[in-house]
């Protein structure tokens, strides 16, 4: 099986390269290699390369910065993945597109399921629900893939924030009014092999199991390394910020229950693990 993965240098991409590697002939495509906003490159290297499937991992994920960069969002969510779709399709290659819980406002009080109705309440949110109705639209054999509070052992994150803040001393602000579940890249690129694998179309939530909050997990991470800086609870509004994010985006699996995949193990238990392997790779 030959599996295309766009936006292979960033954090998932990597995980995703690296795990489908030990199964299949991966093609790992950073911006350099192909830029996702060009259709006619888009048609061409896939074209050329005629995979089984692509994994649509290359995205605009400045939350913030999406605000005022409003036309480069959506030229990448939006047009980048309407590009891929097509190309995808030219040649009936699958397409797997990455999407997120802020397609949803975050008023509800129970998680969301795969067919609640979204409504982004920020740009990023709205230029990849567009990113998600294009792929809906242009391919015959498509997977969407909404997760949430991504962290793993490439790049920047929410865990190496913290981490490198207690290891400082600093008593620690958090946010405890947003809610949603923390996920391991490396659970989710697993996932996402054994999904492609099957022509079990369709939207799917996948994230770790379980929910908490912005704060709740700042405290955990603490825990579980030993720290003794002060996590301290704030509201969101202590730290007023360009994007709105929903209060709450936990995500319900049923998709993953409905075609008999495993869930996802529990978020506590993926921190765990992350932060082992963190020690050993010594990536912080």
């Amino acid at each position: 099986m030959k599996i295309l993965v766009t936006g292979a240098t960033g954090q998932l991409g990597k995980d995703v390269v690296h795990f489908f590697s030990n199964y299949c002939t991966v093609f790992g495509m950073s911006r350099e290699d192909l830029d996702v906003t060009e259709l006619e490159q888009c048609q061409q290297k896939i074209s050329e390369i005629r995979p089984d499937a692509i994994i649509h991992c290359a995205a605009f994920t400045a939350v913030d910065l999406a605000e005022s960069e409003t036309d480069q969002a959506f030229k990448v969510n939006a047009v980048g993945s309407r590009n891929v779709a097509l190309a995808a399709e030219k040649i009936g290659a699958k397409i797997c597109y990455l999407s997120t819980d802020y397609v949803f406002d975050g008023t509800s009080n129970s998680p969301y399921n795969e067919y609640d109705n979204t409504n982004p309440i920020n740009v990023y949110g709205k230029s990849k629900r567009a990113g998600e109705i294009l792929v809906q639209n242009l391919s015959s054999k498509f997977f969407i893939v909404r997760t949430s509070w991504l962290y793993g052992l490439y790049g920047n994150n929410f865990v190496k924030t913290i981490l490198r803040m207690a290891r400082k001393g600093e008593q620690l602000k958090v946010v405890c009014d947003q809610v949603g579940s923390p996920t391991f890249s490396e659970d989710l690129a697993a996932f996402l092999y054994r999904l492609v694998t099957t022509e079990k179309y369709g939207i799917y939530h996948a994230t770790n199991s379980g929910a908490c909050s912005w704060y709740e997990f700042a405290k955990e991470i603490v825990r579980l390394k030993g720290l003794h800086s002060e996590v301290a609870p704030c509201a969101t509004d202590a730290f007023p910020r360009p994007a709105l994010r929903p209060n709450y985006s936990v995500l319900d699996h049923q998709s993953i229950r409905s075609n008999g995949f495993s869930d996802f193990r529990h978020w506590r238990d993926a921190l765990e693990l992350f932060l082992e392997k963190l020690d050993e790779t010594r990536f912080l």
